[in-house]
């Protein structure tokens, strides 16, 4: 089995790079052209078995107007997954959902959080808490079919590359304790503005490892499981919205009250120097 899901990766990452190097005429031509990515699309098969990890899988993106790439990728992800059905949350989406379903304290903390990337973070985090299911980032795919992937008795499943876990994928029941512990830990970075390394250990992976300590969890090497960029790349995923990636995010404009002092310590700066 291993073996053939290996094979699988490379098929697919192939298939994915290929159709990928085909979007750049497509986009050239027109340039403008963009596919919408529903807010809701049902399960396509009934699912026969009951599973304790809900059978949803959530996305959000700053749009869900994409370039072809991203939306190759959203198909061919619900073709690996006919019996889930999908939620996609937009920016506005997730405040919505946040105010009526969290704590003022958790609403305020994500109020302080300026990068995208770190919003979806922590509302990734409130949503499986809260729901349950499956999240997984808009530029990841499958690379065996989801039903495969998750079996009916997990509780939980995370994803691993050769380093750390990583929360690009994270499939959970509702209530798991290591999702609490990591909104716990992230809604204390954001309270004491704990930037360190910037958003991977503010909200991002750094902080979900954190929270996983030395606890044993359920998890799967990520090539067994889905991967990154092979549909789209950054150019594709943010062709709207150049460098707005979070890996061009600079620390002092992840956080709204340490933006503000920046710009007030520049003003007193040139002030100064003015006089």
């Amino acid at each position: 089995m291993s073996l053939s899901i290996l094979i699988s990766n490379r098929f697919i990452k192939l298939l994915g790079n290929i159709s990928k190097m085909l979007c750049y005429p497509f986009h050239w031509v027109l340039p403008h052209k963009r596919f919408t990515i529903p807010e809701y699309s049902p399960a396509k098969i009934h699912p026969t078995n009951i599973h304790k990890i809900p059978k949803i899988i959530w996305q959000t993106n700053y749009t869900n107007h994409v370039s072809l790439p991203v939306y190759l990728n959203y198909l061919f992800n619900r073709l690996m997954s006919l019996d889930y059905e999908y939620r996609y949350t937009s920016t506005e989406g997730r405040r919505e959902y946040l105010l009526t379903s969290s704590s003022q304290e958790i609403v305020d903390a994500y109020d302080q959080l300026i990068n995208g990337a770190s919003q979806a973070d922590l509302w990734r985090l409130v949503v499986l808490y809260n729901e349950g299911g499956l999240y997984m980032d808009i530029d990841a795919h499958f690379i065996w079919p989801l039903a495969k992937i998750i079996e009916p008795e997990y509780e939980e499943l995370f994803l691993t590359t050769k380093k750390h876990m990583s929360n690009y994928f994270i499939a959970v029941q509702k209530g798991n304790k290591i999702i609490k512990d990591t909104i716990d830990l992230v809604v204390k970075n954001i309270q004491t503005e704990n930037i360190g390394s910037g958003v991977y250990s503010l909200t991002g992976p750094g902080a979900l490892n954190t929270a996983i300590g030395e606890r044993e969890v359920n998890h799967k090497l990520y090539k067994y499981i889905c991967v990154q960029g092979s549909f789209t790349n950054e150019y594709f995923q943010y062709i709207d919205k150049p460098r707005g990636k979070w890996t061009h995010a600079k620390k002092q404009d992840l956080l709204r009250s340490v933006q503000s002092r920046a710009l007030a310590q520049e003003k007193s700066k040139a002030k100064t120097e003015a006089n």
